[in-house]
This record gives structure tokens, sequence and C-alpha cells, in this order.
């Protein structure tokens, strides 16, 4: 089944609504076509000078038909929008359920800016899949049917050339046009997500940028990214340019050819003098209404691959299966353990991290080191069960046995087991805002406890608004300490049983990486601590035990993109 026809089928549950906006919409174009046919008559027959009486029918379904052709269109309108939406609307919330299934290592080899494309772009655009195509190929397809049933009636071969157009107008001008930008349409999309995210690593990284003196640089990659959606566009208009072309020459032809048919028609007695306008004008309207048909048709190409990349997400492999009976977590203080373990991402054809065994007693302090790209962060992922292991042993250890991470439910591990980030995202709000995200019922007593231990107190008092003091987008305001001692914080708050630190002194100097160590000490004091760094040196402490090293475990596969 074609991404298409898959999100096609997605309309099942509001066929009704669907149903409804067709006959609507057939209701509308029937009372345009109606109209115009109509008031042709009406036209020829008043020139005639009849009784004002002969002309009071055609009079009443002119102002009928121009009643109708309104009121049906708002109804189709509102039918079809309601639909739409409401397919749309369970559409994106299974790609948000899905994601969050997904998140973080399901989707590590996403770019954030091409992400965010999908999720808002490429899904909303589906929405013109039931809008612009098929609901207007359908209500224009049955009044088509009709009219042409009706112009063969007045003169059959009016009928035939009128049903020869509107399939040029329907499929030959549609097929013209994609064969000219059928390439560029499926362009478009990756185009723009690519331009996004190029957008996105130009204004996150100004500073960097403009520091070392490769602003240029990343200007000139969007503009590039800018010159080919441009160009793809530009081919895209070309494409539209034909197809209204070809249509327009299949309504002139559909128009003449008629207006021939009848007059000769009329020449042969079959057809009555007032007809002669009704038979020229009716293929006029139909054509009018069937133009949309054009573009509908050409939005085709573009839709199938907001589909395949919104559905991309859906069809993903989980990188974590739940387990249909989960198991409880161990009794007592918890501790961990890995035997031979060994870590690879959903799709990756080789392991991110193979056959490393340690062990972490309950209320250690431990250290695992390894250099940049040896599976740190890949091991992180995994103890949060966010990552399922390839192969190998991890299981949380109590004082009643070992339970493997897979066979607990990963909200259930996540709320023993909390995370420290090297990069602690921080939202635009404030400081207590940002700490409070690890249980958001906490309250001012319970945010100034986290602050305390994780030594900020001071310089929060410092501050004119001190815990309500925005910290702007990313923690752009603070420092590097600052942003880590935050997401410290945070951490403390969550008061899980095994605290998991992901080189929590990336981004410090030497002096200020020593006191963060010696905060941490005094912060996680009866806690199960394990620290993930390429700094051994800062841990050499008695308190602190190193149970691996990475680098002798570590392969060429690369952590995943941040």
């Amino acid at each position: 089944m074609t991404p298409l026809v898959r999100v096609a089928r997605l309309g099942r549950p509001v066929s009704g609504r669907l149903a409804l906006a067709v006959l609507a919409g057939a209701g509308a174009a029937a009372a345009s076509v109606g109209l115009a046919a109509v008031s042709a008559w009406l036209i020829s027959r008043a020139a005639e000078q009849p009784p004002v009486l002969a002309l009071l029918t055609a009079v009443t379904a002119v102002r009928a038909f121009g009643i109708a052709r309104g009121v049906l269109r708002y109804a189709e309108r509102v039918a079809a929008h309601d639909a739409a939406f409401r397919v749309l609307g369970e559409l994106r919330a299974a790609v948000y359920a899905r994601l969050a299934r997904l998140a973080p290592a399901g989707i590590a080899d996403l770019r954030s800016g091409d992400l965010l494309t999908r999720l808002v772009d490429d899904v909303d655009a589906l929405a013109d899949l039931w809008l612009r195509v098929l609901l207007p190929y359908s209500s224009i397809g049955v009044v088509a049917l009709g009219v042409v049933v009706l112009e063969g009636w007045l003169v059959p071969a009016a009928g035939v050339v009128l049903a020869v157009t509107l399939v040029v107008v329907a499929v030959g001008a549609p097929a013209a046009a994609t064969a000219v930008s059928a390439r560029s349409e499926r362009r478009t999309a990756p185009a723009r997500g690519a331009l996004a995210d190029a957008a996105h690593d130009l204004l996150a990284g100004a500073p960097e940028l403009l520091a070392a003196g490769a602003a240029g640089w990343s200007v000139g990659r969007v503009v590039e990214v800018d010159g080919r959606l441009a160009a793809a566009e530009r081919r895209s208009a070309t494409g539209a340019g034909v197809g209204t072309l070809v249509s327009g020459l299949a309504s002139g032809v559909a128009v003449w050819g008629c207006l021939v048919l009848a007059i000769a028609a009329f020449g042969e007695g079959s057809l009555a003098g007032v007809a002669i306008a009704v038979v020229a004008i009716t293929p006029l309207a139909m054509h009018e209404i069937a133009a949309p048909l054009v573009p509908a048709a050409r939005q085709v190409p573009a839709l199938a691959v907001s589909a395949r990349r919104t559905l991309d997400i859906v069809d993903r492999p989980d990188p974590v299966t739940e387990p249909a009976a989960p198991r409880s977590l161990p009794a007592g203080p918890i501790g961990l353990r890995a035997q031979a373990l060994h870590l690879r991402y959903p799709g990756a054809d080789r392991d991110a991290l193979p056959a490393l065994t340690f062990e972490v007693t309950a209320g250690e302090r431990a250290v695992i080191t390894g250099p940049s790209g040896s599976g740190k962060t890949t091991l992180a992922l995994a103890l949060l069960r966010f990552l399922d292991p390839a192969g190998g042993s991890l299981a949380l250890v109590g004082s009643d046995g070992a339970v493997e991470l897979a066979d607990l439910a990963g909200d259930e591990v996540r709320r023993v087991v909390g995370l420290c980030e090297q990069d602690p995202h921080l939202f635009d709000a404030s400081i207590a805002d940002n700490i409070r995200l690890a249980r958001p019922g906490a309250g001012p007593e319970a945010i100034a406890d986290a602050v305390r231990a994780a030594q900020l107190a001071d310089w929060v008092a410092s501050l004119p608004d001190g815990p309500a003091t925005v910290v702007g987008e990313g923690g752009g305001r603070l420092s590097g300490g600052q942003r880590q001692r935050i997401g410290l914080a945070r951490a403390l708050l969550a008061d899980v049983r095994i605290l998991v630190l992901d080189e929590p002194t990336e981004h410090l100097d030497e002096p200020t990486a020593r006191a963060f160590v010696a905060d941490l000490e005094r912060a996680t004091r009866g806690r199960t601590v394990l620290v993930l760094t390429h700094r051994p040196g800062l841990f050499d402490a008695a308190d602190w035990r190193q149970v691996a090293d990475l680098e002798g475990v570590a392969t060429d596969s690369a952590e995943p993109p941040r």
C-alpha cells in the first residue's frame, strides 16, 4: 500500500462527513452549470419577446440556482474542512504519540530542522489530500457525468466533445504538468527541511560562527539550500503553467466545438434555435468548474512525498519493546549491573557499544570513562530504557535479586533512574520552572531545597527576580556552569534512587569542574551515582570508583546527533 493510499484510508472514520461534502460540492457545481445553462436559454428566449409568463419558470430557476450555489458551496466547505481537520488531528496525535515512543534513540538520525518540518509542514500539507484532491475529483466527476449526458441528449456529438475535453483537463493536463515538474515536486519537501535545518544551525550557532569567522560559510550554506528550493519551485511553477495552458486549450476546444456542432444541428432542424446558446455555454461553465482539477492533481506528487516523510516516523521500529507483563522493581536500595552488554541503534548495521561489563552496588559512587564517541550517551539512553540491549544483560540489582531492564516498564525504570545530561536543555522560562520539570507538582520549598543542594542558592538569591528569573532560550543568559547546576537541581528534585550524569563537567574549566564535583559529592550523598566522563582525573577521590573504561570496548560508531 502506497503512503498516499494509507493516508487516504485514514478518512474512513469520517466517511459520512466526507460523503456529505461530496454531495454538497456536487450540488454546488450542478447549480453553477444549471445557472449558466438556464441563463443562456433565458436570454435567447427573451430575445424572441414571448409573454412574460413563458419566462417565469426560467427566472425562478435562475434565482434558485444562484441561491443554491452559495448555500451548497458553504455547506461543502464546512463539511469538508470539518472532516479533514478531524482526520488531520488524529494523524497529528498519532505522529506525536509515535514520536514519544521513538525519542530519543529511534530518531537519532534526523536533524532537528528536518524533523520539525515533517511534524508541521508535511503533516499540515496532507489536509489537502481531502480538501483539494479527493473531494474535488469526486464531486466534479459526478456533475461532469450528468452534464455530458445532458449535452449528448441535445447534440450527441457535442456530448462526445465535452467528454473528451474534460478527460484532457482531469488527466491530460495534470499529466503534462507532472511530466515537467514531477522531480521538482518530489524535491520540494526535503529541500524545505534542509533549509529549515540550515537556518536553525545559522541562528543557533551565530555567536560561535561570528567568533570563528565562519559566518559567511554558514550564510552561504543557507543561500545554497535556498537556491535549490527556489529552483524546484520555479520548475514546479513551469509545470503549473503547462497544465493551465492545456486546460485552457481544452476549454476553448469544447466551447467552439460544441458551438459549431450546435449550429450544424440547428441547420439540420434537430435543435431549436434557443438551445444553441445552451449547448455552447454549458461546456464553458463545466470547464470553469473543472479547472481546479489541474492544480489538484499537480499536488499529488508533493503530497506523496509528505505522506512518505510522515509515515517514515510512524513506521520506524521501536527502540524499546515494552514487556507484555512487566515485572516489579527490585526491593531495597538499587544498584546496576551490565554483563557483555551490546547496544545498537535501530537500523544500524553495527554496535554503538559492544561487550561492556560493569557493576555499581547500591549507594556507590561510580565512574565510567571513555573518549568522545565511545558510547557514553548511548549507555545513558539504555540506562533510562530509551534503547533496548542488542545483546547481553543490563539489570537493576536489589536486595531480592536482579531484574532485567527489558522486563520493566519504561516509565517504571525512569521513576528510579534519572539523568543529568551533559548539555541539559533549558526552556525560555524561569529558573524555578526549569527545575520543576522533574516534578511538576513541586512547591517553592522543594525547589529551594534542590537549588541549595546544587549549590545555587547564593547566586539565585543575588538575582533581582530570584528563582523567577527567566534564563532565555536554551539558557542563553547563563554560563555553562550555571546551566549544568540547574540541570543537577532538576535531577535532584526528581529524587531518583540512581542518578546518571553524562559528562557533567563537559563545558567547565578545571577549577569550576572540581568545585562542581565537590558539590556533587555533597548533594548526592546516600544515592547510587554513575558518572560518564572523559575526564577521570576529576573523580580520583576515594569516594569514586572507576567501574569501566569504554576506550577498551569502543568502536568507531559515533554517538547519535544531539
